[in-house]
């Protein structure tokens, strides 16, 4: 048996578990980093508070800028009669009936679509990335547009609004990024398995792609959701308006640059808080979905952007 006395104790080496502590460096960018994302935050809500505060305002202190980030004269009148109003709610159901729609048929296409093109062994992959790309720059124009739908039969239905914007290229391209990040051998081994195409893309890939749905599910609900345009143009009966053409109206009669139509005439008395509150009632649906979609925000967009 091998002793050792005081002495060489003393003597025996220490062993110190080394802790790494920050630099000063870094801590003075923590401190600089935190406050401009801070000061970021700030300047980005702002303006949407004061939206808030201007949409429950006087319509005397709007115009006389006393609004800032609290409401001055508390004032519900322009909520009372967009709520009271009828076409207000059926161009609301019309939004949701639209977005809803044009999202799954949206996804589906989409996903599809980015599927094909992850496949290196397919053949004509190239110019099928071609021609999707292609569409990114060039488009028919607004009139070629307009003369197709029309002669198409589409004009005052739901499929001119969904049709021509089915697939986002720039969507397109993120999902297919993604699917070719995926390990190709959880493919191999499910073809081994005897799974077919339809069933890996449905029973493997799918559920791998969580994040990524999501974030797209949240661009095209988005886009939708706040789409006037198309319907501006290929929709001439106002039942079949959705909310955000109605809320356009409102704030053209409230400016005087344009007609109000049937359902929004008693709104142009209250024009000075009339966009506030227009601005409010388009976001706020989309504002209580991104909550439960935020999540997979981030690590949707840069796990198809990023191949390791």
């Amino acid at each position: 048996m091998v002793t050792l006395s005081s002495n060489n104790l003393r003597r025996a080496p220490r062993q110190r578990t080394s802790v790494h502590q920050p630099s000063r460096g870094y801590r003075v960018f923590q401190v600089v980093n935190g406050l401009i994302l801070t000061g970021v935050v700030l300047v980005t809500l702002y303006p949407f508070v004061n939206i808030i505060a201007r949409s429950f305002s006087a319509e005397n202190r709007i115009r006389a800028g006393e609004v800032n980030l609290l409401p001055e004269g508390f004032n519900l009148t322009t909520y009372r009669l967009v709520i009271s109003d009828g076409t207000f709610w059926r161009n609301y159901g019309n939004t949701v009936l639209y977005t809803v729609v044009a999202t799954v048929i949206a996804m589906v296409l989409t996903t599809c679509y980015a599927y094909v093109l992850s496949k290196q062994h397919l053949k004509g992959r190239n110019a099928l990335i071609g021609i999707a790309v292609f569409t990114m720059f060039f488009t028919g124009g607004l009139i070629p547009n307009y003369v197709l739908i029309t002669s198409l039969g589409m004009k005052n239905t739901l499929w001119a609004l969904v049709i021509p914007n089915a697939i986002s290229v720039f969507n397109l391209l993120v999902m297919k990024a993604f699917f070719e990040s995926l390990p190709t051998e959880l493919e191999e081994a499910a073809q081994i398995d005897g799974l077919s195409t339809y069933g890996i893309l449905l029973r493997i890939v799918l559920p791998l792609s969580k994040a990524v749905i999501a974030t797209m599910v949240l661009f095209y609900s988005v886009s939708f959701w706040n789409s006037w345009f198309g319907a501006f143009l290929y929709m001439d009966r106002s039942e079949l308006m959705p909310v955000t053409v109605y809320l356009r109206n409102m704030i053209a009669g409230a400016t005087g640059g344009g007609n109000v139509g049937a359902g929004a005439e008693q709104l142009t008395q209250v024009g000075a808080n009339i966009q506030s509150v227009t601005i409010l009632l388009t976001a706020l649906p989309i504002l209580a979905v991104y909550p439960f979609v935020q999540r997979y925000f981030v690590s949707g967009v840069t796990l198809g952007a990023v191949k390791g």
